[in-house]
Order: structure tokens, then sequence, then C-alpha cells
């Protein structure tokens, strides 16, 4: 079916519900037949969506900077490990191997990753779904302030429309099918 990225965090102290939240989006992309594309490592959030799309048969792509590498935080079992020069070419390889993005809770990398495909998204450089799932009210203070943008002309409604905001793993998997189909 689709090659669907997941944004998400890498930090190796969080709270096991945000892991568990991971491995069950994992499962369920699998489980519904799409690939996984993810930053490549195997820590935090990002490992975790891995390990649970492999583990439902599902195939991964991980694409990783050769700086993450040398830290040993690669995913080794991914099923396709590419290895890029920095950041910026490893986002972009992300970019252009998925069809559509989905962002879980995270940082800053993570919003940096959701902001440069909805922009790009805005620019019509992409017509691939971006959905942000907004578990337990995660993102509600993001998404109460981006709802402020179109009002006071800072962002344009077309604009806003573009990013769809779920609270859930199946409700996001749904989006981003009915945006495909």
């Amino acid at each position: 079916m689709a090659a669907i990225c997941v944004f998400c965090a890498s930090s190796r102290t969080l709270d096991q519900r945000w892991l568990d939240l991971a491995t069950v989006t994992g499962g369920e992309l699998a489980r519904r037949g799409h690939t996984l594309v993810s930053g490549g490592g195997c820590v935090g959030m990002m490992g975790a969506v891995a390990d649970g799309a492999r583990a439902a048969g599902g195939h991964t792509l991980g694409i990783i900077p050769q700086a993450l590498v040398d830290l040993e935080v690669a995913d080794l079992h991914a099923d396709e490990l590419v290895i890029t020069d920095g950041m910026a070419s490893r986002k972009t390889a992300m970019i252009d191997k998925s069809d559509a993005f989905l962002t879980l809770p995270g940082g800053l990398g993570t919003l940096d990753e959701l902001f440069e495909v909805w922009t790009m998204a805005t620019l019509s450089m992409h017509h691939k779904p971006v959905v942000l799932l907004d578990q337990d009210g995660f993102y509600s203070g993001l998404v109460d302030w981006l709802n402020g943008l179109a009002p006071g002309s800072f962002a344009r409604k077309p604009a806003m429309d573009l990013l769809v905001v779920v609270n859930s793993v199946p409700a996001a998997l749904d989006a981003i099918e009915a945006r495909l189909g």
C-alpha cells in the first residue's frame, strides 16, 4: 500500500505510555499493509514504532545520518537502512521516499520535521497527507496556537486545512488512507 513516514521522539527517558503508543502505531500500520519510513533510530518512540511494525509483519525503511550511526543508535534490524551524510539529507530522503506523514508526540526534531512537510504541502511542493496525532492532548497547546494563525492573517485557511489533527491511531491511519485513496 503506502510508505508512511512517522515522525516521533527518540528520547530514551519517555513514559512507557508514549513507547506503547509508538508500538501500537507501528503494529497498526503494518496490519494495514503499509511500509514504515522512519528516522532509522533504535531508541525511544522511533525504535518502538519500528519494532511494532516488524512484530506485525511490516516492512521498515530507516533513514539515518552517519553521525547517529556512529553514536550506535541505528536500527540495525530495519529491512532497509539508508545512511545519509547529515540531518538535512536525511529529512530530504524521508520526504522523497514517503507517500504520507504521521507525527506522533515528540520534541524539537519532530516539530522540525512536521513543519517542513506541512510547509512544503502549503507551497504545493508535494500533495502527500500530513497528519498530527494529538494523543491525550499532547499537542493541544500547539493546536490552539495554530488555530489562531488564520484569523490573524498569519496563514491562509487552505494551508491550515492541509494539517489533519486526530486523537487516535486508527483515526490517523483512516485519514491518511482516505486522502491517498
